[in-house]
């Protein structure tokens, strides 16, 4: 009898065993669920590029508590910058039946018409799509939510007017043109600088916003040039490769150079004086507004243009009780095909003067902020 009943223990410790490890397992492509059992019952899926650029871990955070607060479950996945994958992705999503789906857009060289036809499978099946930060061009989504990109831009060329004279050289080291917000913020640069005298020598593009581009593009070009008077980064994680190539020739800090984001590497170098501004993107406001609206439509709202509001249900003949509620937004933005709603924040150029007023206990903690110079 003993015998019999420590073997049904074993046996029972090893159905057990297995219950844990197959709980432990999750559906292929499924990175993360966010969240307790949804109390609204909205199911929200949200596809990033990548998770190497240090500010999108900040914006999953934000947006996954802030929809959580409005009693949403997001579900976080991760493409790992494969187009195909994230492509695989948003079926997933479409097979979940989500109620809104969210997506960063991978930022490649490869065909997007297979992207934008996902979209169009998650909107035939009911479900609104949200371009965050990047907009998927000819998609028609349901709302690009960004920053106004050409001042990101503007705000860069105007620092570098400011601070290099009539005649200086540039070197301008962007992101990849896949990526819409590029040739947007080139587009920006390239306004403020007409009639400068400041000269953009050599444009260089960093695929796959492979941040050691940076370093790769500024060595290359000081063998041919010998000097520059400033470089444009297309983000912070570019120009801090492109301070390295400087310091192994005992140039940085005598080289104006900018970039975006804030990440506390670009404000440490900033008040260390190697790198002189980047551009702050109120990264938070954006994921908080852009869980709210996402909850908004998944609630069954609709984001219009101002000058668009209301004239469905004019058209209509004013049956307003069938009429879902509509959300404002006051701008918008030509895809490529279609007017899509654009929610536009505003950027905030970033210098050693007002890194306090702006970042300090705001974005990022004065101890990490002045770590090397205050030491």
């Amino acid at each position: 009898m003993r015998k019999r009943s420590r073997k049904k223990r074993h046996i029972c410790c090893g159905l057990l065993l297995c219950l844990v490890l197959l709980s432990g397992c999750r559906e292929q492509g499924d990175l993360e669920t966010a969240g307790e059992e949804s109390e609204t019952g909205i199911q929200i899926g949200i596809t990033f590029d990548s998770f190497i650029i240090e500010r999108w871990q900040r914006d999953r955070d934000v947006f996954v508590s802030t929809a959580q607060e409005l009693g949403a479950e997001v579900n976080v996945q991760n493409a790992n910058g494969d187009m195909k994958e994230q492509i695989a992705q948003i079926d997933y999503f479409i097979q979940k039946k989500m109620d809104v789906i969210v997506v960063v857009m991978v930022a490649s060289e490869e065909d997007e018409s297979g992207l934008i036809e996902a979209v169009g499978r998650a909107q035939k099946a009911g479900i609104p799509v949200v371009a965050y930060d990047r907009l998927i061009l000819n998609a028609d989504v349901d709302l690009y939510i960004s920053f106004d990109n050409v001042q990101v831009g503007r705000l860069m060329a105007e620092h570098m007017r400011e601070h290099l004279s009539e005649g200086g050289e540039l070197l301008q080291v962007c992101g990849p043109m896949a990526d819409y917000n590029v040739p947007q913020v080139m587009e920006g640069f390239a306004e403020v600088l007409e009639g400068s005298g400041l000269k953009i020598m050599e444009t260089e593009y960093a695929e796959g916003w492979l941040a050691e581009t940076g370093f790769t593009a500024t060595g290359a070009y000081l063998k041919t040039h010998y000097e520059v008077d400033g470089i444009m980064g297309g983000n912070d994680s570019i120009a801090g490769h492109a301070v390295r190539a400087l310091s192994e020739r005992r140039m940085a800090g005598k080289v104006c150079v900018v970039g975006q984001d804030a990440d506390l590497d670009a404000c440490q170098r900033i008040v260390e004086g190697t790198q002189c501004m980047t551009v702050y993107k109120p990264v938070e406001k954006l994921a908080r507004r852009a869980a709210e609206l996402s909850v908004a439509l998944a609630e069954g709202s609709r984001i219009v243009t101002a000058d668009a509001a209301g004239s469905d249900a004019a058209s209509a003949g004013g049956n307003s009780g069938t009429t879902p509620q509509e959300i404002k937004v006051q701008d918008s933005i030509h895809d490529g095909t279609w007017q899509v709603p654009y929610e536009c924040l505003e950027p905030t150029a970033v210098t050693r003067e007002n890194m306090d007023e702006v970042i300090t206990g705001k974005y990022h903690e004065e101890s990490d902020i002045y770590l090397n110079v205050r030491n």
